[in-house]
């Protein structure tokens, strides 16, 4: 059964990832450019507009997979590999800071509420903060095996205590500037040695003069991460697919911008200067401990501000493995990683060997770091930027190179006769390109870092891709399914709560005109779509019929949920054994209490033989006289008879 998410669970999916860059981008953006850094982060908010815009079009045109099979269909296999290795490196590095900075607020938190308590001693940030990331990457693996419905509820739910957390800190944080006054963050920028990386000694950056804002602008980039998961969490999107994405967006984008640059504003103007420096890692609980109040009151709002962090942070982590695991099946589909790796749980039908994989690359970079929460940052703006580059440059290559129609199009665009030119797709590149090469020279570490990882997981893309071509011929992408056997058709009522019950029988992969058609009126809140396929077997062959599905039946059923992605509609798969389809079909029908059954225009038989088949079958079966409709449909082809 596909399981399809509202847009609120969507938007809170990528929010707790992009959100949760608040808990620790003021410090990191600060330690590289000084105090003028709310200023750039407030730039980037505003910059995840148009990239926001830019994933709405690539999401609708429905190329599943993300950022992987947007490159692919546009530039080729070898630029799609090079990008979706840049993506890995993201969602390692997404999971290996949120979590680190998760226990670099817990240790915080633990050192103040020590001396109140009267224990006279105190934890290591740094080894702290590796052991408590460790502990979190082993709950969401966990939550991840068990799947994305229950993921994706907890980070709905975790965004709520965010939004009741920034109501609280802004109305405190209004009090404090009431009574003291507020002083704004200044433009000067001060970049260090390290900030500056290949550019040279501070101070070369104003001889050329603007190059110093968009260094500064890089720095502060790290804002906008998380932005990548929309194109992960599309395709599990219900329906109105567009319209819901549209929704989600607009959520992100305003929430990003309302809680991380208020609170980089805050955090400056209400902290002073020879405090802040000590908080880098937990600029937030500075902001909580440094609000007007007493003592024990702005330590209850630390461990408010703390534990919200550590939830959402935490909630980073669960969604870039989410995210990883969705673009790792993309790349199995296409034979570049082992089959083996698409082998489901026995219990829980996830990828659990993807996910596997990935967490050890992510506990392996949570050690290595030793907790350096700005080292971690500046590696991971490489991943990053870059993702979006690539992005940028394959949804503008494909404006040119597929021109069928968009539901949907960035603006600015130039009509020139049947030309089109897409000047708002063409800004967008030309910036986030801009950024990604002036990052390149800046950021040693994520350079370096993000290239060798970069490099590792491209070479073994094509030692992977190459070996699985000389094991098997490329095919079709199959989808895998759990089979749960039952003696009696009955039982499938038992798990069917909806009043609606609607029967979709399908036979050939090519000829699946009625689903969609069946799929574009059908309602999910208030209706069960089965789709139903018959094996047909002979004497003993059907009485020793073992349930495991055959090529063509694994075909068949992976062009339904292909269907029923793409609508954002959930279905019920069901395969029954018999030697006639036309008792298969009434029989199933009158087993989910289906009011209407639909079938496509046979190639062997007319449409009057098969509804008079049909009835006969309908009549010497039936037993609780429930009415029912069936229909036939096709194209330019649609009969209906009621029973």
């Amino acid at each position: 059964m596909l399981t399809f998410i509202s847009f609120w669970h969507a938007a809170a999916i990528v929010l707790c990832d992009m959100a949760s860059t608040a808990w620790y981008i003021g410090g990191i953006a600060e330690t590289a450019m000084g105090s003028a850094a709310p200023w750039f982060i407030l730039a980037v908010l505003i910059s995840a507009g148009p990239v926001l815009a830019l994933y709405i079009e690539g999401s609708s045109m429905f190329v599943r997979g993300g950022v992987y099979k947007v490159v692919r269909e546009s530039m080729g296999g070898t630029l799609a590999k090079v990008s979706v290795s840049a993506l890995m490196f993201d969602y390692v590095l997404t999971g290996a800071i949120s979590s680190v900075s998760a226990g670099q607020y817990m240790a915080g938190l633990v050192n103040s509420a020590f001396p109140r308590l009267h224990i006279h001693w105190s934890v290591d940030p740094k080894i702290f903060s590796v052991v408590f990331a460790l502990a979190v990457v082993a709950y969401f693996w966990r939550e991840n095996i068990r799947g994305i419905e229950e993921s994706s509820d907890k980070a709905a739910k975790i965004m709520g205590l965010v939004a009741v957390m920034a109501i609280v800190t802004f109305a405190w944080a209004g009090y404090t500037i009431y009574l003291r006054g507020f002083r704004w963050p200044s433009f000067e920028l001060k970049f260090t040695h390290e900030s500056l990386g290949w550019l040279g000694a501070p101070g070369f950056h104003k001889t050329v003069g603007t190059l110093g804002l968009v260094i500064a602008y890089g720095h502060a980039f790290l804002g906008m991460s998380g932005l990548e998961t929309l194109a992960q969490v599309y395709r599990e999107m219900a329906a109105p697919k567009l319209k819901n994405l549209k929704r989600a967006a607009m959520i992100i984008f305003f929430s990003a911008l309302a809680l991380t640059g208020t609170i980089s504003f805050l955090a400056v103007g209400l902290i002073p200067d020879e405090i802040r420096k000590g908080y880098a890692d937990n600029l937030l609980s500075g902001l909580a401990m440094s609000m007007a109040g007493p003592h024990w009151a702005v330590l209850l709002l630390q461990a408010f501000v703390v534990l919200v962090g550590v939830l959402i942070l935490s909630g980073a982590v669960n969604t870039s493995i989410m995210g990883a695991n969705g673009v790792l099946n993309r790349l199995a589909e296409d034979g570049i990683m082992p089959d083996k790796l698409r082998h489901l749980h026995p219990r829980y039908g996830t990828t659990h060997r993807m996910i596997n994989l990935f967490v050890i690359l992510q506990a392996a970079t949570i050690i290595l770091c030793r907790g350096d929460l700005y080292l971690l940052g500046e590696a991971y703006a490489f991943g990053v930027i870059w993702s979006f580059v690539f992005k940028a440059a394959a949804v503008f290559v494909l404006r040119f190179k597929d021109r069928s129609p968009r539901q949907w199009k960035v603006p600015l665009n130039l009509q020139l006769g049947r030309l089109e030119l897409p000047l708002g797709l063409a800004a967008i590149f030309l910036v986030l390109l801009t950024v990604g090469l002036v990052n390149f020279f800046t950021k040693k570490v994520a350079t370096i870092s993000g290239v060798a990882f970069t490099a590792f997981f491209f070479a073994l893309f094509i030692i992977s891709e190459r070996l699985n071509r000389r094991a098997h011929a490329k095919e079709e992408h199959r989808e895998k399914f759990n089979l749960r056997q039952a003696d009696d058709l009955k039982m499938v009522r038992e798990e069917i709560d909806k009043p609606s019950r609607v029967l979709v029988a399908v036979r050939d992969p090519n000829n699946l005109y009625h689903l969609n058609k069946a799929l574009e009126t059908h309602d999910s809140e208030t209706s069960e779509l089965v789709v139903f396929t018959s094996r047909i077997r002979k004497g003993h062959a059907l009485v020793d019929e073992t349930i495991k599905m055959d090529d063509d039946e694994q075909a068949l059923f992976s062009r339904v949920i292909t269907a029923a992605e793409k609508h954002g509609k959930t279905v019920t798969p069901m395969l029954v054994v018999s030697n006639d389809p036309f008792y298969a079909i009434t029989q199933a029908a009158q087993a989910v209490g289906a009011t209407e059954v639909v079938f496509g225009v046979s190639a062997k038989l007319s449409t009057d033989v098969q509804l008079e088949r049909l009835a006969m079958t309908w009549g010497s079966l039936q037993t609780d006289k429930q009415p029912v409709r069936f229909r036939i449909l096709g194209p330019g082809v649609e009969h209906a008879v009621d029973l």
